[in-house]
């Protein structure tokens, strides 16, 4: 580990015990009440100027240097949990039925509030910190909520960083890519409508069981004879849901399933295909389906300068061998994608360890909490003086 001779002046204890209680008291997408309270009487205590309601529950803090006008630069952290139950048992386990802190998202917050404290007691720099704490990230809508809100316009950042724990890499080390990071997102939601009837009368339906059978097989070929094997993708069909007892033909049918790609060209043209084999169904079947797409992110994909600036960053917390700029992108998806299609920017991650995200057991490692705070401010202080 690098000691670059930072002097954090921030309680590290308290943001552990302020990302416990969150952990404690998760909260999903768009219900983040009491997170947002618990960040924003934190900035008023510090003395940063802050607004709420950004978006919904999302809340802003901006610190302006004493030396004047210059760059601006974004950090952001994500604030929803998960609704899932946890199985863990650490002693600050959720207390709240149906949500689970099991991303990090505690962590996250708890981070960002470290580097915004330190700031607050450090104005020796020019221009601004913006630092973005995002509601729904879980369900990909906080970032356009926050953005639709004139976040942007607003606070007007130069560049925006966002950071992730990473489980899959060892606590101590930190990884960022050029390009992509992370997939694109859409959940593809189909529904068939037939016509039912009784099970020994099948020549009187149009049944929808069917076709859905056959669009879960068809559906395969978007994948293996539509995009090119170079091309990144994944399409999955998770659920399925058609009729309630043996001896009856439903009239209807619904399949969902989650697409990923990493590039736009790409995920147009699976949609274009998935529809064409959706309405090739429906007149083979005689049956009416549609599909929409919903919940839709594009892929993470870093700004290469800033992903080079966010490595060199990282190399003073680190040190350079355990900053990794080659590892394969992730399937997984990120909101913080709509960020980066506005403003240069980069997506990193900070290894961690432990069961993967989303995991009933997953916990937040907070011996890694110290250096996501110094690297957040390494970083930002690194990006005014470029």
């Amino acid at each position: 580990m690098v000691n670059n001779n930072l002097d954090l002046t921030v309680n590290i204890a308290e943001l552990v015990a302020l990302r416990r209680d969150l952990h404690a008291h998760p909260e999903i997408a768009f219900e983040e009440t009491r997170t947002s309270d618990r960040v924003a009487n934190c900035l008023q205590q510090w003395g940063v100027t802050h607004w709420r309601n950004i978006g919904g529950t999302g809340v802003v803090g901006v610190v302006e240097g004493e030396r004047g006008l210059g760059r601006t630069i974004a950090l952001r952290a994500d604030m929803d949990a998960l609704p899932m139950e946890e199985e863990g048992t650490p002693e600050y386990r959720s207390t709240h039925a149906g949500a689970f802190h099991g991303c990090g998202h505690d962590g996250h917050t708890a981070m960002l509030l470290g580097a915004a404290q330190w700031f607050s007691q450090n104005r020796d720099f020019a221009g601004k910190v913006v630092f973005l704490f995002q509601p729904a990230e879980e369900n990909g809508g906080g970032a356009l909520a926050m953005l639709e809100a004139g976040a942007e316009t607003q606070f007007d950042w130069d560049e925006i960083y966002g950071l992730h724990n990473a489980p899959h890499f060892a606590p101590g080390t930190f990884g960022v890519l050029d390009g992509a990071m992370l997939a694109s997102c859409d959940d593809v939601l189909i529904s068939i409508d037939g016509v039912g009837g009784h099970g020994s009368a099948p020549e009187l339906t149009r049944d929808p069981v069917i076709a859905a059978a056959q669009l879960v097989c068809a559906l395969q070929t978007v994948v293996s004879r539509t995009i090119s094997p170079s091309e990144m993708s994944v399409l999955s069909i998770g659920s399925m849901h058609a009729g309630s007892t043996p001896n009856v033909i439903p009239a209807h049918a619904t399949l969902a399933g989650t697409l990923r790609t990493f590039n736009e060209a790409v995920r147009a043209q699976a949609k274009r295909r998935i529809e064409a084999i959706c309405e090739g169904v429906a007149k083979t079947c005689e049956c009416a389906i549609s599909v929409r797409f919903a919940n839709g992110s594009p892929a993470t994909v870093n700004h290469p300068a800033q992903a080079e600036a966010a490595a060199k960053s990282a190399e003073k917390v680190f040190g350079k061998d355990n900053v990794l700029r080659s590892f394969p992108p992730m399937n997984g998806s990120e909101d913080f994608s709509e960020f980066l299609l506005r403003r240069p920017g980069a997506y990193v991650l900070l290894g961690q360890g432990g069961v993967f995200c989303h995991h009933p057991q997953y916990d937040f490692n907070d011996d890694v909490l110290p250096l996501g705070v110094r690297y957040f401010i390494t970083l930002a202080l690194d990006r005014l003086c470029a």
